[in-house]
């Protein structure tokens, strides 16, 4: 699965860091989200869409 994760985290000059905290992760799977290792939850990827003010978790993520 691909994803849009650096691209809006960069706009919003984020950090890993900080997106990490705001999602209640460790940085280390904000890393693994990236580079598409990882595959989120169902709760984390709500996380990610809220901390990153998207409008629908599908603009993250492809299929």
């Amino acid at each position: 699965m691909q994803n849009h994760i650096e691209k809006f985290r960069k706009k919003l000059h984020l950090t890993q860091e900080e997106l990490a905290t705001k999602c209640g992760v460790s940085r280390q799977t904000i890393i693994s989200l990236e580079q598409g290792n990882y595959n989120p939850s169902l709760d984390l990827a709500f996380a990610l869409k809220n901390a990153l003010k998207v409008k629908k978790i599908e603009d993250l993520f492809q299929v």
